[in-house]
């Protein structure tokens, strides 16, 4: 533990101004998501712009491949919000998936990483493969989630950012390491914050639905 802290001493001092605005636009990003409000798509775009050069830099092959997705969904992911937002004069409503779904993500997010994990093993010299590309794919679909505003987006960061934080420390990104740690924390808060949000919007809709139900003659 102290040659972490160590690390990220010595990082912090080492660090360029791009990464500093990186893990800064990651956090901004992450605070309007809990909030939702459609600005965490401006800031995601900006800090995934940098990361993707910087963990090419440093060999991770398929993270930096998952930050130029990333690119792409901060786009689309503003796009859906904005769009619910005009079509129902209200904010796009957060939605839960059946179990099916979760099921489908899962199996889709294995084979991925089976397949991508033995490419790279096999014919890069890619850090540890089959950690980077389970978490890859798994942020690939989690960041879809996000885009959709389906609440469980905040458990599957919290699996996907544990096995971050133990890529990045062993690429000695100790500061990236150390944003993955706080990310970890704002998962959880994330997820106690959309779900009181989905209850309340569960309520309202149960209301509303009473409120135009026909009465009995």
């Amino acid at each position: 533990m102290d040659s972490f802290w160590l690390g990220v001493t010595e990082a912090a001092a080492q660090m360029s101004m791009w990464e500093v605005l990186a893990v800064m636009l990651g956090y901004a990003y992450l605070i309007l998501a809990m909030r939702q409000n459609s600005l965490c798509w401006y800031a995601a775009f900006g800090s995934t712009a940098i990361f993707s050069w910087l963990f090419f830099d440093v060999k991770l092959v398929m993270e930096s491949a998952l930050n130029v997705y990333y690119l792409l969904m901060a786009v689309y992911g503003w796009w859906v919000w904005r769009t619910g937002r005009e079509n129902t004069n209200e904010q796009l409503p957060i939605q839960r998936w059946t179990w099916h779904k979760h099921t489908a993500a899962w199996t889709v997010i294995l084979l991925l990483t089976v397949i991508s994990g033995a490419l790279l093993d096999h014919n890069s010299d890619a850090a540890l493969p089959y950690l980077d590309s389970f978490t890859t794919w798994g942020s690939v679909v989690t960041t879809y989630m996000v885009a959709r505003k389906v609440l469980e987006n905040w458990l599957y960061w919290q699996v996907f950012n544990t096995g971050a934080i133990v890529l990045y420390i062993d690429r000695e990104l100790y500061l990236t390491a150390l944003m993955m740690m706080t990310y970890l924390v704002m998962a959880i808060i994330g997820w106690i914050i959309w779900r009181r949000d989905f209850s309340k919007q569960s309520a309202g809709s149960h209301a509303d639905s009473k409120a135009t139900r026909p009465s009995a003659s």
